[in-house]
């Protein structure tokens, strides 16, 4: 494999991307609505049924509408987060080699060795890293060429 650089901002445009590719193969691709409706219900039953002091139930009602508004402005939440982290809108140089895959900006450097990486998932517009530890990295594919985004799916998932 020839080496291969090229740098990128972190922008919120590619946050966005990494957010909507990644999410149908994570683990909460599907919201987990069980949560909420089980605080919910405990809720609606301490304040029904007993006669104890009613803030444990509106305690209870509370948290379930605070999952509800988790679930439904999750993409906003995550993005927002992303942008008050100290690397965002910050300029990434991305290198790939023979060992693997290495980013650096200005506040992190992170090596991917291709021994490490599991599997390569590919999306409409990245690919997802998915490592032996479980961790996951999206690479969007309008930085590399056709030729490269083929090598990197055959040596990821270990057909190089």
């Amino acid at each position: 494999m020839q080496p291969f650089t090229t740098q990128f901002t972190l922008s919120r445009e590619y946050l966005a991307e990494c957010f909507d590719q990644s999410l149908p193969y994570g683990k909460g691709a599907q919201p987990n609505y069980l949560f909420p409706v089980l605080l919910f219900a405990a809720g609606a039953g301490l304040l029904l049924f007993t006669g104890q002091p009613k803030v444990a139930g509106y305690l209870l009602i509370a948290l379930a509408i605070l999952e509800l508004l988790h679930i439904r402005f999750r993409r906003a939440w995550w993005l927002t987060r992303q942008m008050w982290g100290k690397g965002a809108g910050a300029e990434v140089q991305l290198t790939i080699d023979e060992e693997g895959i290495q980013t650096q900006n200005a506040y992190a450097q992170t090596a991917l060795l291709w021994s490490d990486i599991e599997r390569v998932i590919e999306t409409d517009l990245g690919l997802i890293l998915v490592a032996k530890s479980g961790g996951r990295q999206y690479l969007s594919k309008s930085l590399f060429t056709t030729d490269l985004v083929n090598e990197i799916i055959a040596k990821g998932n270990g057909r190089a």
